[in-house]
C-alpha cells in the first residue's frame, strides 16, 4: 500500500502535455508522478529534469535505460527496477542483455563503454559511494565529458526516484510489473506490489 495515493489524472489537466511523452513512451502515467502532483512544482520540475536527462544529448537512450536500471538494483527499489526493465526493454535491449546486466563486466552482452557505464552506475550508487578515479579512467575512452556529465545524471536521477518510491511505497504498475517479472525472473515487486 502506498503511504500517499496518487492523483488522478483528471484532476492535472495543466500537465496533459507533459504527460503525453509518458503515454507515447510507456503507455501509461507513472504512479511516482500522480504522487508527486500532489506538489504540482515538484512533479513539473521532476518532469522536466527527466526529459532532460533521459531522452536528450548523445548517449543512447537504450544505455541510459540501463544505467537507471543497474542504479535501481543497486539501491534495492524495486518500483524502478521493474520500470527500467520495461524501459530497457522499450528501448529494443534484448530479455537476456536486461537480465545481464547486473554481471555486465562478466557477459559478453555489453561493449566495454556499456561495461564502464554500467559499473559506474553500480558503484555510484551504493552507500556509500564507491567511485574512484579509475571508473573515470574507463569511461573517457569511451565517451566525451559532456556525455559523462549525462551519465551521472542518469544515476543522479535515479538516486532521487528509487528513494522517492521506496519511501512512498509507491504502487507498482500493472505493464511494468509483467515485463520486469517476464525478464527478471526472480524480480519481485515486494511492498511495490498492487
Amino acid at each position: 500500500m502506498p503511504h500517499i495515493d496518487p492523483l488522478d489524472r483528471s484532476e492535472l489537466p495543466q500537465f496533459e502535455q507533459l504527460f503525453s511523452r509518458y503515454d507515447e513512451i510507456r503507455g501509461f502515467l507513472p504512479n511516482s508522478i500522480l504522487t508527486m502532483a500532489r506538489r504540482p512544482a515538484i512533479a513539473e520540475a521532476f518532469m522536466k529534469l527527466n526529459q532532460a536527462i533521459l531522452y536528450e544529448g548523445s548517449v543512447p537512450e537504450s544505455l541510459k535505460m540501463m544505467i537507471a536500471l543497474m542504479t535501481s538494483m543497486a539501491t534495492g527499489c524495486r518500483y524502478c527496477q521493474g520500470h527500467m526493465a520495461n524501459l530497457s526493454h522499450v528501448y529494443g535491449l534484448s530479455d537476456e542483455k536486461i537480465a545481464a546486466i547486473w554481471d555486465c563486466e562478466t557477459s559478453g552482452e555489453f561493449t566495454d563503454a556499456e561495461k564502464a557505464a554500467l559499473v559506474l552506475a553500480r558503484e555510484a550508487a551504493g552507500v556509500p559511494n564507491t567511485v574512484e578515479a579509475k571508473h573515470f579512467e574507463k569511461l573517457k575512452p569511451h565517451f566525451s565529458e559532456a556525455e559523462i556529465v549525462e551519465i551521472v545524471g542518469s544515476i543522479a536521477l535515479f538516486g532521487y526516484l528509487n528513494r522517492w518510491n521506496d519511501t512512498m511505497s509507491t504502487t507498482m504498475e500493472h505493464h511494468p510489473e509483467q515485463i520486469a517479472r517476464t525478464v527478471m525472473p526472480e524480480w519481485d515487486a515486494g511492498k511495490h506490489k498492487g
